[in-house]
């Protein structure tokens, strides 16, 4: 995902003058070809997290569209004042571009990993909130990333993620993508475990359930309809993210669900846990551990199943 954010980054930059980079003291390999091209538009504020964020405000005040890179932790937790104050409440038009989605970074230790940031940005006045699954879809939201004027999270993964779509598929804001249909349950999976919730979705298919499986890369705006439309014809509803189950995308289904005077199918969250990630360990050494691999996801999804329909 982060070669096709930084190609769709340079083809943005080709196109609209305005368009400005800024980083604190990372994307080494990646963002050279933009700072190369793009002198005058590339800043390194070296490791000032807060004050980069200041920066961005500052710039996009002088009608720039400003792209803010770095590790999901020290551009979303690090400096989230600033982005509340700076940015938010005065709607300007940055894009905080996390890399390293959920577990990315596992062998790092908590202090990288990305575990809370889609609640916490998606609490945020005027932030949408956008979470590509694969690098298709990251391109397609950079299409329209590149022209909003609004403030935005895009959450991206580290790199080598699974290639779900075989060509960029149609992105709207506050709109799912139907990967499979089916009439059962219905699956909403967002962020860079989409490949996984794909195949767990084929081991359901396997064992005779008929699944519905969207891929959910706006999680704010969120697409309630899909949502309605799923709680009326199908019994079960569970949400997959690489991200706490609290405030994520299955807290956004769940208030979605909450609200709708219909249909109440049994909902299901499966995500991490509400505690801290102690473990060291790749992101697939992890995701095993705590059962976000897709023979333990349909495994749950069926045991909710049997337990409660």
């Amino acid at each position: 995902m982060r070669k096709a954010f930084c190609d769709s980054l340079l083809e943005a930059a080709e196109k609209e003058e305005s368009v400005m980079l800024i980083t604190n003291d990372l994307g080494f390999s990646v963002l050279e070809p933009f700072e190369q091209k793009f002198p005058k538009r590339f800043l390194n504020v070296g490791v000032a997290e807060q004050n980069m964020i200041g920066v961005a405000a500052g710039v996009a005040h002088s009608a720039k569209k400003v792209f803010v890179y770095s590790i999901v932790p020290f551009v979303t937790m690090r400096c989230f004042e600033q982005i509340r104050n700076d940015v938010c409440s005065a709607n300007l038009p940055v894009v905080l571009v996390g890399v390293g989605g959920g577990l990315s970074y596992g062998t790092a230790g908590l202090t990288h990993h990305s575990l809370n940031d889609i609640a916490i940005m998606r609490s945020l006045p005027n932030m949408e909130v956008f979470c590509p699954g694969d690098p298709a879809e990251t391109q397609a939201i950079m299409a329209y990333l590149s022209t909003s004027q609004k403030p935005a999270y895009l959450r991206i993964g580290k790199g080598n993620d699974p290639i779900v779509h075989e060509k960029k598929p149609d992105f709207a804001p506050g709109k799912a993508i139907l990967l499979r249909d089916g009439s059962d349950i219905s699956i909403f999976a967002t962020g860079n475990i989409l490949w996984n919730a794909r195949e767990a979705a084929k081991i359901l298919g396997q064992a005779g359930l008929s699944v519905c499986l969207f891929s959910m890369p706006s999680v704010k705006p969120i697409d309630k309809e899909a949502i309605h439309k799923a709680a009326r014809e199908t019994k079960a509803i569970f949400s997959i993210e690489e991200h706490s189950i609290i405030g994520g995308l299955g807290g956004a289904v769940a208030e979605t669900l909450a609200e709708y005077k219909d249909a109440k199918p049994l909902f299901a969250r499966i995500g991490f846990p509400d505690s801290f990630c102690k473990e060291i360990g790749s992101q697939e050494y992890l995701r095993q551990a705590y059962g976000l691999s897709p023979e333990a996801m349909a495994e749950r999804i069926q045991r909710h199943i049997k337990e409660s329909l």
